[in-house]
């Protein structure tokens, strides 16, 4: 029992993109608020310990050695990154592990790691350690997860060529729809369901935890506590802290600071999605039109072929300069949590979901990705 008791360490393995680190690193402060200490482990890139090592003091970070050559990533997308990832990250895991228990005298007490770092699962159950997968999506996304799993996704394919069976209701599940479960703005369907697949196997884990609440997601999470038949948390939201990354430009808040109460409406698709330069056209004129101030976040790479609004005509770029603000990257939290931000256009992303409900703006809704 004394052994016990000295195990307080919590190792945290997070997906290497900004939306699932976010919500993993506030898991980890709530954690070592209660006493544990945590070691963060990263896998092919050092996004976490260069970004977060200064606001999460006490934290340790572990990066694993480089599984996929620079060239190798820049020719996958996604799914295909990550799918790769899972097949090369497993021994060296494996290995960081069994330093860390080497190093810190066997007080492991739990690998909590992001569902889709699901190599992970299979390190603790070989090193009998227990284990935790934890959810930086909507409950409700794990649902429809489930219960593709257990269809014939060739059949499945066949039948949503026909409308009605596209909208029909899944049994109990309303308003979760037949079409809702097929996966879009991923490419290729068959390796999109793959992962899916291997995301949704628990293996081992005693626990999932989501970055949700009851509040909003009631259904699906009782839904998957019978289902899943291990325990259901929904712990969300977790990243309503405000963070200080050094790329956020904060100078935004101040131009925030200069206007009207609920007049800006803040435009951002997130850290992933990319648009063809018509859209960003179609997007530059309604907010032209719109006769409202405009915060803007065009990151580098967001438009195909362009790196920023330098793709769109003279005139509206000029009307752009005059009415509305243009940022590379901002402090999403702060910026909508100002009394001058009336409204999100938003991507939809589950992460920037929540933080507009816990900040009370409205959304206007662009989904990128299902």
């Amino acid at each position: 029992m004394e052994k016990r008791e000295t195990m307080r360490r919590i190792v945290l393995v997070p997906v290497p993109a900004q939306g699932h680190v976010t919500p993993m690193m506030q898991l980890g402060r709530a954690l070592n608020l209660k006493g544990f200490s945590i070691t963060v482990v990263q896998v092919q890139f050092d996004l976490v310990s260069s970004s977060y090592s200064q606001q999460f003091p006490g934290f340790e970070f572990v990066t694993l050695p480089k599984s996929l050559p620079k060239y190798e990533v820049e020719g996958l997308g996604q799914i295909e990154f990550m799918m790769m990832l899972n097949k090369t990250s497993e021994t060296s895991f494996k290995d960081c592990i069994g330093q860390l228990l080497l190093q810190h005298g066997n007080d492991i007490d739990c690998i909590i790691y992001d569902e889709f770092m699901y190599f992970c699962g299979y390190v603790a159950q070989e090193c009998k350690l227990p284990s935790v997968i934890f959810s930086t999506q909507s409950a409700t996304n794990h649902v429809s997860r489930c219960i593709f799993s257990k269809l014939d996704s060739d059949k499945f394919l066949i039948d949503m060529k026909d409308q009605e069976k596209q909208e029909k209701v899944v049994e109990n599940m309303y308003p979760l729809r037949y079409k809702d479960l097929l996966p879009s703005g991923f490419g290729p369907v068959k390796p999109v369901l793959k992962i899916r697949g291997e995301v949704v196997n628990k293996r081992t884990a005693s626990t999932v935890i989501f970055n949700t609440t009851s509040c909003l997601e009631s259904l699906s999470v009782s839904w998957l506590k019978q289902e899943l038949g291990i325990e259901v948390y929904a712990l969300g939201p977790l990243h309503v802290t405000p963070s200080s990354l050094p790329e956020e430009d904060k100078d935004c808040i101040e131009w925030l600071n200069k206007q009207k109460s609920r007049s800006v409406i803040y435009v951002s698709v997130g850290t992933v999605a990319q648009m063809e330069t018509k859209e960003v056209l179609e997007m530059a004129w309604g907010l032209c039109n719109s006769n409202q101030p405009f915060l803007w976040v065009i990151r580098p790479g967001s438009i195909l072929g362009s790196d920023g609004i330098e793709a769109l005509p003279n005139e509206v770029s000029k009307i752009i300069s005059e009415r509305g603000y243009i940022v590379e990257r901002a402090p999403q939290i702060q910026v909508l949590r100002h009394p001058a931000v009336g409204g999100f256009w938003s991507h939809c992303g589950w992460n920037s979901t929540l933080e507009s409900i816990v900040e009370g703006v409205p959304l206007i809704c662009r989904p990128f990705q299902s």
